[in-house]
């Protein structure tokens, strides 16, 4: 009952980033500011003092021990018998919610996004939040958010250089950039004072380490109050500057999981080689599906106010969902706040929109840069590119196809920038982004796991700890659309001289990577779909981290801006032996297609080439005997050995 628990806080309150340690930037010199990080969702501790006795009082800290440890979880068998034998779930959901809005009742808001009670964070000023503060108050790890990154930033410029800014998660982002404001303030007052003590010069600036709602804090923050000038870097990982899909679908009540969408999530956070999806595309998850359509409307009164989530509401999706759940006289001064939000900040057309904020901000000298994930569907049903909780199109600005297709081929980006910033899957024109040059891209990066991958981790690090100004051209290492290299993705493949996902005259083999840090991988087939490139393929072996160059035979295709893909077998030493992963390319070595104005989106092509030759009836069928993954794999290793064997005949004839 506790992983339910679990599940539903994470649909309703946007909530979780896995924080694993990973390989840090290789750098000899660092940045001489202090580093604030604004971590993500409810991460923070929140009390109310007892007017009585003057007793601290916690409302808020781990929201699933406060169930499990408040309520009566033996209580809901009953009603989930019910559920199961009857199919009934409104009683399951009243039971849940009875026990969610008493154990939360002292984070209700007023119906104008006030809170009802005198509530404050555990941790308010920069003393408590100093990060080596924190570690000798609290060596269990309390307080310490994204720790594992933390920790390694700290072992490169001192733990008495980091801070931690948590803040009242309830309010929305332009009362939460105000406090940001302050702590601010306050972080170059205690640093000096630090600083004096070694006889170092004084500091007026900061750099900002931002995830997720805290990249809306700080994007709002930067937009309102970066023409100041107090920052230095700011880095904002899957910010949720323009709201998330998640929550529209939770206040919509319209949640329909993504099974497989989830359960990859899980697997991405977990950096497991397993593909475990594969067993379990058949599940469905429509009981919570139910059971969330019915609790949230018996919670709504608890959480409903929060100014915080009203933010999280696309600009797109406001206006429909304040008519069906605000009062435009009862909850006047909650529509005030979140109006200002969306049509001055969130807008492209506000008076103080994020584009203009942070030019303004960057004029001051500010670093302003962002980490994206795209190409995923958000986990709750709304078919959008995202980083599976918020649209990449909200998120970053960036123009996207709509999900399950993409841009035709002879494509060109709306907006000229002096280079090429259409995706290699063409799904996403980064052209039109709020910061085009220092926005980066990840194909299936999910949401807050920024720690999982090693590419997305050394990235933050180094824009965050270094004083160069970057752009997405600065490093080849690092360009601006790149295939998540996260374990749990098996393998990855890019040609040897283009930039990632793209391919022309100058690249000669294709480079196939096992991921995994301890298993082998035999390779059973690399075929090329869309595109007449042939490669000199037989099977190989990959140790664990190991890479080979596939020969590319013949000329690559004298075309440009013409999508095609790579499919990529293997067999994994594990207990879900069978795999694939498609890559999506760019050619980009002659004179470009033609492009057909009236037909401006295709169908983006499937995971695997057994999808071309069946119709969905029957894959619907394999999907459900788990057996669609096993048929891919053979399908792709039989068409192989048919290559090979019309390579013989047209030898020997």
């Amino acid at each position: 009952m506790k992983k339910l628990i679990a599940v539903l806080l994470t649909v309703l309150l946007v909530c979780g980033a896995f924080a694993v340690p990973s390989s840090a930037a290789e750098e000899s010199e660092y940045t001489d500011y202090p580093v604030i990080l604004v971590p993500g969702y409810i991460s923070a501790v929140l009390y109310r003092t007892d007017a009585q006795t003057g007793e601290k009082i916690i409302v808020w800290d781990d929201p699933v021990a406060q169930i499990s440890e408040g309520g009566d979880l033996g209580s809901v068998l009953p009603d989930l018998k019910t559920y199961i034998s009857e199919g009934n779930v409104e009683p399951l959901a009243k039971r849940l919610s009875e026990g969610f809005n008493r154990i939360f009742e002292g984070v209700k808001c007023n119906p104008d996004g006030t809170s009802l009670y005198d509530v404050r964070t555990w941790i308010e000023t920069a003393e408590e939040g100093n990060y080596a503060a924190l570690k000798e108050e609290y060596p269990d790890g309390k307080h310490q958010y994204e720790k594992g990154m933390m920790d390694a930033i700290g072992e490169k410029i001192g733990d008495e250089n980091l801070y931690v800014f948590t803040p009242d998660f309830r309010m929305g982002a332009i009362e939460l950039a105000g406090d940001l404001r302050e702590y601010i303030d306050g972080v170059i007052v205690h640093n000096n004072k630090l600083r004096a003590e070694k006889g170092k010069a004084p500091i007026g600036k900061v750099n900002l380490f931002a995830v997720s709602h805290g990249g809306q804090i700080s994007g709002t923050y930067l937009t309102l109050y970066g023409h100041e000038g107090k920052v230095n870097n700011a880095v904002l990982t899957c910010p949720a500057l323009g709201g998330a899909g998640i929550a529209y679908d939770v206040f919509n009540t319209d949640v329909s999981f993504d099974e497989v969408g989830l359960l990859t999530f899980i697997q991405h956070g977990f950096m497991m080689d397993e593909n475990i999806d594969i067993f379990l595309t058949a599940v469905q998850l429509g009981f919570i599906d139910e059971l969330i359509e019915a609790l949230f409307p018996l919670v709504y009164e608890t959480i409903g106010f929060w100014g915080s989530l009203w933010d999280f509401i696309p600009l797109e999706q406001y206006e429909d969902i304040k008519a069906k759940l605000l009062d435009e006289n009862i909850n006047a001064g909650l529509i005030e706040k979140s109006d200002r939000m969306h049509y001055e900040i969130m807008s492209r057309d506000g008076e103080s929109s994020y584009e203009k904020g942070f030019a303004a901000a960057r004029e001051a000298g500010a670093n302003i840069y962002i980490i994206s994930g795209y190409d995923n569907k958000i986990i709750t049903g709304m078919s959008v590119s995202s980083d599976a909780i918020l649209p990449t199109a909200d998120s970053t600005g960036a123009t996207v196809a709509p999900f399950g297709e993409r841009f035709a081929d002879g494509y060109t980006q709306k907006k000229e920038t002096g280079f090429y910033q259409v995706s290699p899957s063409m799904t996403l024109d980064a052209s039109t982004s709020y910061l085009p040059e220092h926005t980066w891209y990840v194909e299936n990066y999910y949401h807050g796991m920024t720690a999982t991958d090693e590419f997305t981790h050394s990235l933050m690090e180094k824009l965050l700890l270094t004083d160069e100004k970057y752009t997405v051209n600065s490093m080849a290492e690092y360009p601006q659309f790149h295939a998540t290299t996260n374990s749990s993705h098996s393998v990855w493949a890019a040609f040897d001289v283009s930039k990632e996902g793209y391919v022309s005259s100058e690249d000669t083999s294709l480079v196939i990577k096992n991921l995994s840090t301890e298993r082998k991988m035999i390779v059973t087939a690399v075929d090329v779909e869309g595109a007449d490139i042939n490669l000199h393929f037989k099977p190989f072996t990959l140790k664990a981290g190991e890479s080979k160059e596939i020969p590319v035979k013949g000329e690559i295709p004298a075309v440009s801006l013409k999508n095609f893909e790579v499919n990529v077998s293997y067999f994994f030493e594990s207990f879900t032996p069978i795999g694939g992963r498609t890559f999506d390319f760019t050619l980009m070595n002659g004179e470009a297609v033609s492009y057909d104005e009236n037909n401006p989106f295709v169908k983006a092509d499937e995971s695997f080439r057994i999808d071309i030759v069946v119709d969905e009836d029957v894959k619907n069928i394999l999907t459900k005997d788990f057996v669609s993954s096993l048929l891919s794999f053979i399908y792709n290793i039989v068409t192989k050995l048919i290559g090979y064997v019309m390579e013989i005949m047209s030898f020997l004839g």
